[in-house]
């Protein structure tokens, strides 16, 4: 078991998979942990590619006691883990939320990011803006922000269920498990999501993108995660046909092949 140290003593839990300075670091969605990542690891170090994945701040085996629970500062968990474990050059690979911490992290690190691929990506925008007609409604994604606060046994099998296209009865239960293991103190970054605007940040990228749309999602707008080649001209649109917001177990073999071809080009 491997942990980051970061602010007052606090520890990020991580698994690094295979060797070299570089590598492609799998950064998961929100209140879930890097066990998402168990079909997707397996595909990359086949084809010989170091794989970094971390449990966000107050999720999975991370710590929660944590004074900052923001997209930033696991943006900067991101950039202190290629620092600490020696990496030249890293394909950042962000899903949902992560989506959002993976444009920031490669913000920062620059040319040490060779590329980022976004998965069913909340950026540039979760909720509909001046200017950003996607997106989801902002009242009604804080009402869901405030359903996992006041009934999140209720509400986390919904959200699990959003997840999916047409999911199995294990695919549902199994992510609800991951949603349980996450802190309620996770829900400070699920908050930001009402105001995030990434459109500047995104636009201003040196790093090529890889934007995988999940055709059938219900929680990030599919127009969304299209939108991202409207502000970044460097950037491929794959779309994932039968798939909701977890095309990675849901058309596993098709999105590991995208991810496997990107980060190939980008890091060789």
């Amino acid at each position: 078991m491997s942990h980051l140290t970061r602010e007052n003593g606090s520890k990020i839990y991580y698994e690094d998979s295979g060797s070299g300075d570089s590598a492609v670091v799998l950064i998961h969605g929100w209140g879930v942990n890097l066990r998402v990542w168990d079909q997707t690891v397996p595909a990359l170090t086949a084809a010989g590619h170091r794989v970094v994945a971390f449990d966000h701040r107050a999720c999975g085996q991370s710590d929660a006691n944590f004074d900052d629970i923001s997209i930033e500062s696991i943006a900067s968990d991101v950039v202190a883990l290629a620092h600490e474990l020696g990496l030249k050059k890293v394909v950042l690979s962000g899903w949902s939320i992560g989506g959002a911490v993976a444009v920031e992290a490669a913000n920062t690190l620059q040319d040490v990011c060779a590329g980022v691929a976004l998965t069913c990506a909340a950026t540039p925008t979760m909720v509909q803006q001046d200017g950003f007609p996607h997106g989801q409604n902002a009242e009604e994604f804080a009402g869901i922000i405030g359903a996992i606060k006041t009934a999140r046994a209720e509400t986390l099998p919904n959200l699990s269920l959003a997840c999916f296209a047409d999911p199995s009865q294990e695919q549902l239960d199994a992510m609800t498990v991951l949603f349980s293991q996450s802190d309620p103190a996770a829900t400070a970054s699920l908050e930001q999501l009402l105001t995030l605007d990434q459109r500047d940040v995104l636009s201003a990228l040196t790093q090529p993108v890889l934007a995988i749309v999940g055709s059938q999602d219900a929680l990030v707008d599919p127009n969304t995660a299209r939108s991202v080649q409207d502000y970044h001209a460097d950037t491929v649109t794959v779309e994932m046909e039968n798939s909701g917001h977890a095309p990675f177990w849901e058309e596993t073999d098709k999105y590991n092949a995208e991810l496997v071809g990107f980060a190939g080009a980008k890091l060789t």
